[in-house]
């Protein structure tokens, strides 16, 4: 999955350096909840394995992942229920 997803931001002009460490800080936390069909999480979780301390950033390049459709993004405004992403198939 970090392969396709590798090989597909090459030619997406879009992409930075937060989006890279978002997407494999997400995929990282994926795999150790035991690669679920979606991954819950807060951002607490995320941020510091990112390097991004503003939940702001965080939930912005999380948005913009979505919208560029490298996951599939469902917010939660319940301060005890976590946000779910599932990751989109790259080919």
């Amino acid at each position: 999955m970090i392969q396709a997803f590798m090989q597909k931001i090459e030619a997406d002009p879009r992409i930075y350096a937060t989006h890279i460490s978002v997407y494999i800080g997400l995929w990282k936390l994926w795999v150790e909840k035991g690669d679920q069909l979606s991954l819950s999480f807060f951002s607490q979780e995320v941020k510091g394995f990112c390097k991004i301390y503003s939940r702001t950033t965080l939930f912005k390049t999380i948005r913009e992942l979505h919208a560029y459709g490298y996951i599939v993004y469902t917010p939660s405004y319940n301060h005890y229920q976590g946000s779910q992403v599932m990751f989109i198939e790259l080919e």
